[in-house]
């Protein structure tokens, strides 16, 4: 039999290949050893699960003396913070979400146990033939129990302040714009591009701030039985989770990079949610709604090219033509005329097809080396 650490790698789905990407090196697999071995556990007994976009892994204990199905997660220090997971997902289970028990974690070297939901993502159960229109009502249900939660805000996390904003924005100009263009971009490029932003923000309202979660959309949301209402929706992948902007995980959810949606039930998913939330300013949480979608449309595309080149992972860029459609679906809303002109001028080539580039010409040009020296060494 074929041993589990033979089969600890980063899987990439990409033209029906998968392709080895990361191995465990032989420090990493002692240290996952002695952290199981520590808590009588059975390293023979992991099981890999497909990954990610992130340096995070996860992995099935397939025969513990538990009634309950655990996982470890595997999150080198240098990349991720357990610790930060935990409290986050502690946090959420005291406001009355779903999240996954916390069973220990070891901090220092970044390993992880906790409750397994199983396989029934929001993402799979869509693809064997469940309605969206069951699943989507749910997700939003979450959104309005967390920010209508007295105690959302009640911990200590970072702020999504203007100046995170704008450097998940500029992902667009060191990534996006280098490849659709092929040329670097300049300096006089990148200034300009950071006071369009600005300016859109100097014209925003104060926005309503509650626990934004950052990464809400169906891939990271489970059905979980027999739970009811919002129990019955675990969350997944919220260890950058922030204080911020309240409408930053709505677009997430009906925006998503991945997935079209039809956009009547997104119609219907904003009125649900603003019917459940009364005390909102509408033309604040519309106007945040829009901007924020361009920001996140932004930084999605500089993210999938940038987990091609840096990271190996190719199977991302098949969805930047999607991304590129949500974001020319902003330019009708005022708030972003600046941005509209800021991109015709400096990358009227953004609707393009993506060229079919060299990517080690790519990488050269964008100041980045192989993919297989950006892999973490832990």
């Amino acid at each position: 039999m074929v041993s589990a650490w033979h089969l600890l790698t980063d899987i990439n789905h990409y033209d029906g290949q998968a392709t080895t990407t990361m191995m465990l090196n032989d420090k990493r697999q002692a240290q996952c050893r002695t952290f199981l071995h520590q808590r009588g556990l059975d390293p023979q007994s992991l099981s890999p699960l497909i990954q990610d976009a992130s340096f995070r892994r996860y992995f099935r204990l397939s025969d513990t003396d538990t009634d309950r199905p655990i996982l470890l997660m595997d999150a080198p220090l240098e990349f991720e913070d357990v610790g930060q997971f935990a409290k986050i997902a502690r946090h959420l289970t005291a406001v009355g979400l779903k999240a996954p028990e916390i069973i220990d974690f070891d901090q220092e070297y970044g390993f992880l146990l906790l409750e397994d939901f199983g396989d029934d993502t929001f993402t799979r159960l869509i693809a064997a033939g469940t309605n969206d229109t069951s699943l989507y009502p749910l997700a939003v249900d979450v959104l309005i129990a967390l920010h209508s939660h007295p105690d959302a805000t009640a911990i200590d996390l970072p702020l999504y302040d203007r100046n995170l904003f704008i450097q998940e924005a500029l992902l667009l100009t060191d990534w996006y714009a280098p490849v659709i263009r092929n040329n670097t971009t300049s300096t006089e490029m990148r200034h300009s591009y950071i006071s369009i932003w600005q300016e859109i923000l100097d014209s925003l309202p104060e926005p309503a701030h509650s626990l934004v979660l950052r990464d809400f959309h169906v891939d990271n949301l489970m059905r979980v039985p027999p739970g009811i209402g919002t129990s019955g929706c675990g969350l997944l992948d919220f260890q950058d989770a922030v204080i911020g902007p309240m409408a930053y995980d709505l677009v997430s959810l009906l925006e998503d990079a991945r997935r079209d949606i039809n956009p009547n039930l997104v119609v219907s998913m904003i009125q649900r949610y603003h019917e459940a939330m009364p005390l909102l300013e509408i033309e604040n949480f519309r106007s945040w709604y829009h901007v924020l979608g361009a920001q996140r449309h932004c930084k999605v595309a500089g993210i999938f090219i940038r987990l091609l080149l840096r990271d190996g992972k190719s199977h991302y860029i098949r969805h930047i033509p999607r991304v590129m459609h949500l974001l020319e679906q902003k330019f009708n809303m005022p708030e972003l005329l600046p941005l509209r002109q800021w991109l015709d001028f400096w990358l009227p080539e953004r609707n393009q097809p993506l060229p079919d580039f060299k990517a080690d010409a790519i990488r050269q040009l964008i100041g980045i080396g192989d993919p297989e020296s950006q892999l973490p060494q832990t």
